[in-house]
């Protein structure tokens, strides 16, 4: 797993680049297989490349390519935001920062920099994509031109809505700060941000918040008559020549950047001359407007001249084009080695640096959001390819996720049914599937009856079974599937959206059977909720388990939470919390409980406990202040049936959730019940969910 950190801002031009620059060489300093990422770029309309990116790698020479350091343009996330494609959005993100964590020790991530038409809130993007990723945050806050109290106020409203979404903040940087600001603004974040959070103040540097010549180019497409080697020079302020030239030679500042009409000749001479006279300033560069080039003689003129001040030509009027150069703000580019140079110095005396890097090496999240869980159902499922049987293949539904899975090449496929009637039910449906790249077999005329049965036979004679009603039997198809799997032909089975759940794991009972240690077969959802992913049990098998029953699913659902990269904390739900409740059903879960506890000494679990207390950290402060479940809970066991299932369908119904499931613990070989109602996704993440079960095996 690599380190990596997220770098965001609250705003424009908040000098955020000094601060990534800084953590750049800081990880450098830890190892030299160094990534960086920047989910959405913005390069602008002349640009080729976008400047932070282009900057981080030719500067620290970083081994990565271009194109795998974004996701989006930022115009493109707007489209797809407006279309309702928040999913698609952070998918792809979620995919491409996968590809270099698995390849990086440490990865810098830089958020978006609120330039250019964003068309969305920004920050909630950047909030979205830093939870999804599941990595630590540095916040970054630009304290010129605000008031002390001001600047304190935005910076803890900032790190609390981060907070509120669950998002992991290391540290907060004030950049930009009056030097004798600095200790008040220090001793007022201590106040009000918690001492575990990393703080560091930045003062503003003059030179770093000036833009270059290069800059106002690239805003006015500008083109460059003299002095291209110059462009890097800075620009302390800008004025117009339109005056005469005795009385604008008084106007002229340090580093200032002369704007005029391309046919001021006295102007253009005048400020070349005072630039090289040690009686007046030194100016930047020199702006032509109206796109007016001097006469040739004049050019003629300049060209004799060894001066170090460019001289650029652009469209638009005077007034027009000082306008546009005041709205330039500045940026740190790869060829400006004097900004870098300063901007890492400045990290250096005023960044805690060590403190920095030890938070970020000892940092670990538990915290799995619905999209980072929906990755790794497909990452896992892809580590060790597995064969799974689909018997309900005339279902539109099923073959619509196998047209899926095919194209995605996650899994071996075998279809059970007629192959003419399923062929022509997907050229009706018009899916790009290739059956002759899938096993089809029809149970009612296989190769494999006669021995199927014979295996029925033997594995059930003893409960009185004929062998002919073995024969007839691998007719059907949950009997067909489940001994595939137990003839070696397949790995898991999916079904269930056309057959009851005991139709479907009934075969699954008798023939595979339970692991070692274990009596009941239960069933659990993971719930994709909003900001979090819930395992769910038994909503789907068990109607009213016992104590002993109930103890063994707790531990049978953690046991898959933690298989699945969830931290288990078992809540035994109920209707009362701790010892305040009474009553038959309240006993079982907390006898339950006990056992739990007594068969898992290092589990996690609280019971009994209700929902509210379970999942809500301010109802479980008041409820069970010192619980370690309460609050946080991850798995979430109901007392019977028809608790479970009519609650994960009224969460799922109301809220949007997804859920995947239901995926069955226990047994021998995987075997997933699907329900009746279920959509394509369900059938394509169970598959994935048997897939990864049988590599568990």
């Amino acid at each position: 797993m690599s380190k990596s950190i997220f770098v965001t801002t609250i705003e424009p031009n908040s000098g955020k680049s000094l601060i990534s620059l800084g953590i750049l060489r800081m990880m450098l300093n830890q190892s030299s297989k160094v990534g960086y990422f920047r989910p959405i770029i913005n390069k602008g309309e002349n640009n080729q490349f976008d400047n932070h990116t282009n900057t981080a790698i030719n500067f620290f020479n970083l081994d990565i390519k271009y194109e795998d350091c974004y996701a989006f343009e930022q115009h493109d996330v707007v489209e797809l935001l407006s279309q309702g494609k928040t999913d698609d959005v952070i998918h792809a993100i979620i995919k491409k920062y996968k590809n270099l964590e698995s390849y990086y020790d440490y990865v810098l991530i830089e958020g978006t920099d609120f330039s250019g038409e964003g068309g969305f809130t920004e920050l909630d993007v950047n909030l979205m994509i830093a939870k999804n990723l599941g990595v630590p945050v540095l916040i970054v806050g630009a304290g010129n031109d605000k008031k002390k109290k001001d600047f304190i106020n935005v910076m803890q409203l900032t790190y609390k809505s981060f907070v509120q979404k669950e998002v992991d903040v290391i540290g907060v940087i004030a950049n930009k700060t009056e030097v004798d600001e600095m200790e008040f603004i220090t001793k007022e974040l201590r106040k009000v941000i918690p001492k575990e959070v990393h703080i560091d103040v930045v003062p503003k540097v003059n030179f770093l918040a000036y833009p270059t010549v290069k800059e106002v180019v690239e805003e006015l497409n500008g083109k460059i008559l003299f002095g291209e080697q110059f462009l890097d020079n800075a620009i302390g302020s800008y004025s117009t020549g339109a005056m005469q030239l005795r009385n604008y030679l008084t106007y002229i500042k340090e580093n200032a950047l002369v704007i005029t009409p391309g046919d001021r000749a006295d102007i253009i001479l005048g400020a070349l001359q005072a630039n090289e006279s040690s009686n007046y300033p030194k100016i930047s560069g020199i702006i032509l407007t109206g796109n007016l080039i001097p006469e040739e003689s004049i050019l003629k003129l300049i060209e004799g001249v060894q001066s170090t001040v460019p001289i650029i030509t652009v469209d638009g009027g005077t007034f027009g084009v000082s306008n546009k150069i005041g709205a330039v703000k500045p940026k740190i580019y790869a060829s400006n080695t004097k900004k870098i140079v300063l901007a890492l110095d400045t990290f250096d005396k005023y960044v805690n640096a060590t403190a920095l890097t030890a938070i970020l090496s000892s940092f670990n999240s538990e915290k799995l959001t619905p999209s980072m869980f929906q990755y790794n159902l497909l990452q896992k499922a892809k580590l060790s390819r597995k064969h799974i049987v689909l018997p309900e293949g005339n279902d539109e539904r099923i073959l619509e996720a196998a047209a899926r899975l095919q194209l995605l090449d996650i899994v071996d496929l075998t279809i059970l049914g007629d192959k003419k009637e399923i062929q022509s039910k997907c050229n009706q449906l018009g899916l790009q599937i290739d059956l002759e790249k899938i096993n089809v077999l029809n149970p009612e005329d296989s190769v494999y009856n006669n021995d199927f049965g014979k295996t029925l036979f033997e594995a059930r004679k003893h409960k009185g079974m004929t062998e002919t009603t073995a024969l007839d039997l691998t007719r059907d198809v949950s009997y067909y599937g489940t001994l595939m799997i137990l003839n070696g032909l397949a790995d898991g089975m999916v079904s269930g959206a056309i057959h009851t759940t005991m139709h479907t794991i009934k075969p699954a009972l008798q023939i595979i059977k339970t692991k070692p240690g274990v009596s009941v077969v239960s069933s659990v959802f993971f719930m994709c909720l909003s900001d979090r992913v819930s395992v769910m049990g038994d909503c789907a098998v068990n109607p009213n388990p016992n104590a002993e029953q109930l103890a063994e699913i707790a531990i049978s659902s953690a046991a898959s939470a933690e298989a699945f990269g969830i931290k288990a904390k078992v809540a035994m739900l109920s209707y009362s919390s701790g010892s305040s409740g009474i009553g038959e059903e309240v006993e079982k879960v907390r006898k339950a409980t006990e056992i739990a506890k007594s068969i898992n000494p290092d589990l996690l679990i609280e019971g009994p406990i209700q929902y509210d207390a379970a999942v809500d950290m301010s109802v479980a402060k008041t409820k069970m202040p010192n619980s370690k479940v309460a609050g946080q809970a991850s798995v979430l066991i109901f007392p019977d049936l028809n608790t479970g299932n009519n609650t994960y369908k009224a969460i799922q119904r109301e809220t949007g959730a997804l859920a995947i499931g239901p995926m069955l613990q226990g047994l021998n070989k995987p075997v997933n019940d699907l329900s009746r109602g279920c959509t394509v996704d369900d059938i394509f993440n169970t598959v994935l969910l048997t897939a990864i079960q049988a590599n568990q095996d």
